[in-house]
Order: structure tokens, then sequence, then C-alpha cells
């Protein structure tokens, strides 16, 4: 947009602002007195009708809407924002991270923004408490940090998510694993099998856990637990959604994951999916696990699989410091079936890593992990910039196949010779 529409707007915006009283204004009615204003003016600039149409729609999102977010938000190819104050926007568009040349109007303006954000989804940010978690009517998720914590003006980062779900299919597409693989997971699935999927940050675990859930047989009651509600668990009838809750100005109302599993075993759940266990909500996880409630899933923050063992070690620790390292040990042991491991490459693709089974503890009290897939990656024809690799078969033995054959499953899609 050049200076000239830019001024344009700015004037009309302006005029909108003081002239209506837009909280006392139906939606309906603030567009058609901005239509009508903007047509009116636009003749004296020689707008054309997309110029115009534009304007139309950048006045009406800055009153209504979440101002230049609105914009950034309905580009597909836009998978993270990361707004650092109001005049630094950067995105990652197609893998690759880069300068918007876009800004707020001013801080407060931003500072309004977050509010609508917020207050969508009945939580507050101040500068008492400047840190939040929150999610967009899309599903994006989205974490908030306000000053006096943040030194360069409100911080804004958003996770976008398809409003297309992830299927397993994609996975395949996008080379994150095999057809052959998928319908081994899936019997997994079915068989009720406790999966955790572990990556880094933006390693594309929740895209995974919402590729996994189409596997859950649609007769089963599902109980969804997560900290900003973003699974897109679409083909199960009998599901419940729960979500965290911060507590308000007074310290007062504070829901955590941990109060949310305990109400979920009074639920009658087939299964829990805890979108991120990252406290000490994994001992109640692990507890649930170990009590009837097989087929969970969920996912944690973790360089490894065996990286996902220590952390999940330390975060019990941190809700049951009395309870001795060997009985949190078989706790895990005794609870998780599967890792999943996922990462993302250097050249920005999002791969499985190795999928390995908990294999009990070994003679020194730790617990084993018996890796079943690994990624290997092919150095001839890979570069800097292409990762070119495949997850392999190892030549590890299943240890664990009781559930698969008590769902009537063929335990034998685990054998190395299948995948040669």
């Amino acid at each position: 947009m050049n200076d000239r529409i830019s001024k344009f707007t700015d004037k009309i915006r302006a005029e909108m602002v003081e002239f209506v009283t837009y909280n006392e204004v139906s939606n309906e009615d603030l567009m058609s007195k901005i239509e009508s204003t903007v047509r009116s003016r636009s003749a004296d600039i020689y707008l054309s009708i997309d110029e115009e149409i534009d304007v139309i729609k950048r006045i009406y999102s800055s009153i209504r809407g979440l101002g230049v977010l609105d914009e950034i938000m309905s580009d597909d190819t836009i998978t993270e924002v990361m707004i650092n104050g109001p005049d630094c926007i950067f995105v990652e568009q197609n893998g690759k991270i880069e300068k918007l040349d876009r800004h707020f109007e001013s801080a407060e303006k931003l500072a309004d923004i977050i509010q609508r954000i917020v207050g969508t989804v009945g939580r507050e940010v101040t500068s008492a408490n400047p840190i939040a978690d929150a999610r967009l009517t899309d599903g994006s998720r989205v974490n908030i940090v306000m000053p006096p914590v943040a030194l360069n003006g409100p911080i804004v980062t958003i996770r976008k998510f398809s409003s297309d779900p992830m299927t397993v299919q994609k996975l395949i597409q996008y080379g994150s694993i095999t057809a052959q693989i998928a319908d081994l997971l899936k019997d997994l699935v079915e068989a009720r099998y406790n999966i955790f999927i572990s990556g880094g940050t933006g390693s594309g675990k929740t895209t995974f856990l919402n590729a996994l859930s189409n596997f859950i047989p649609q007769s089963e009651r599902i109980i969804t637990i997560e900290d900003s509600a973003e699974l897109q668990i679409k083909n199960i009838p009998n599901i419940v959604r729960l979500e965290t809750r911060n507590a308000n100005s007074s310290g007062k109302g504070q829901v955590t994951i941990r109060d949310l599993i305990k109400s979920a075993l009074r639920m009658r759940p087939d299964r829990i999916v805890v979108g991120e266990v990252r406290g000490a909500e994994a001992l109640d996880m692990l507890q649930a696990m170990n009590t009837g409630h097989d087929g969970s899933l969920s996912t944690g923050h973790a360089n490894s699989s065996e990286d996902m063992i220590s952390r999940l070690e330390t975060m019990v620790l941190t809700g049951a410091e009395g309870l001795p390292l060997p009985a949190i040990r078989q706790q895990i042991a005794s609870a998780v079936d599967i890792i999943i491991h996922l990462s993302r490459m250097r050249d920005r693709t999002r791969k499985t890593v190795s999928i390995s089974e908990v294999d009990g503890l070994d003679e020194y009290g730790n617990v084993k992990l018996n890796v079943l897939f690994e990624f290997t990656e092919d150095f001839k024809r890979s570069t800097k910039d292409k990762v070119v690799g495949r997850l392999e078969r190892t030549q590890n033995k299943v240890k664990h196949v009781g559930k698969l054959i008590a769902a009537g499953k063929d335990a034998s899609i685990f054998d190395a010779e299948r995948f040669n």
C-alpha cells in the first residue's frame, strides 16, 4: 500500500473511531458505515476496486478485528508469527523466517489487540501477570509476554495451525513416515499402546498427535487435556475437551493440567490425551496409564527418546519430591509403551527420527529403550540445504506384543524382514 492510500486509510479510520461509538454498533452497521464513507471519498484519490476493498477491510479490521494480524493470519503460507513490539513483525513462511514491512499503529493498539485475544478465552494479562497463553478462534496457539517483563514492548508469538486437520496420509506425503510404518502405528493405537511423542520446539509433535488420533476407534470416549486447546480430533463423537485456566488477578480460580487429569479419571474415559506434559502432572498421567487407561497419548519436549525418559523423571519429582527415583522409573517403565521422537532437520523439514519400545528396567534400575526404527541419512545425496534419508527398521526384536495379540492383531507386523 503506497503512502497516498495509507494516509487516506488512516484518515477514514480516525473518522470512524471518532464518529462511531463502535462498541454499541453491530458489525454489519459498522461495515456499512465504513463502506459508504470510503466509496464517497475514494473518487478524490482514484482508488481501484481492489484498492477500495483492501482499504475497507483494513479499517474494519483495525476497529473490530486484529488489525495487521488479520491479514497475516489469512496467508496460508505463514506458519508462525513473531511480534517483537509494535514495529517489528517476523513470520516463518515456507520454512524461512523473514521480517515483514508492516507494523501496528502503536504499542497501545497492539496491547488492545492482545486484550481482545486473551479476553475471548477468559484469560487476562496485566503488568502483575504479564505472561499468558491463549488461542485464536481458528485454534492457533498464542503466547504473550507484556511489559515490564518484555523490554521492547508487547511480545506475541503465534503458532498457526491449518484448518485442514493433519492426517497420516499427509505425513506419508511429506516423507515423515512410510505407509508401512503408518499401518504399524495404526495397529499400536487400536491395540491401546500408551504412546509418547517427543521432540524439540517446532518439530511437529501436536501435528503428529493429531494424525495418530485418527486411528482411535470412533466408539471410544476420549478426554483431551491441554493448556490451550489446539488438538483437532474430528472423528470421535464422544469427546470431551478440557483446557486449563490461569489464576485471576486475585490469585484465585487456577485450574491446572494436574487438576484436569484427576477430574478426567472420574469421567469414564476410554483414553486420555494430554496435549503436552511439562511438569508435576506427569505423575498423574503415568498413574492414569497404569490404572486401566491404556491407549493414552501425550507429547513432551525432549532432544531424544532417552532425554524424554530423563525429563519424565524430573517432571515427576517436581510433583512428588519424596518419591524414590527407582519407584519413578518403575512407573515410567510400566506406563509408557512406545516413544516416537520427531526432529526438525537443518533444512527445516520435520521428520520422525526414531520409534522405540520401552523395555522395562536394566540391571542398574534405568529405563531401557529398544529402538525399533531409526532415521538414517543418505549423506551421498544430502546437502547442507536438503536432508535425504529414511526411517529404517533396526534388527532389534520387539519384546512386548501382548497388547497386539489381545487386540487380535498380527504380532509379526514388527518383524524386521518385512521392512527390508
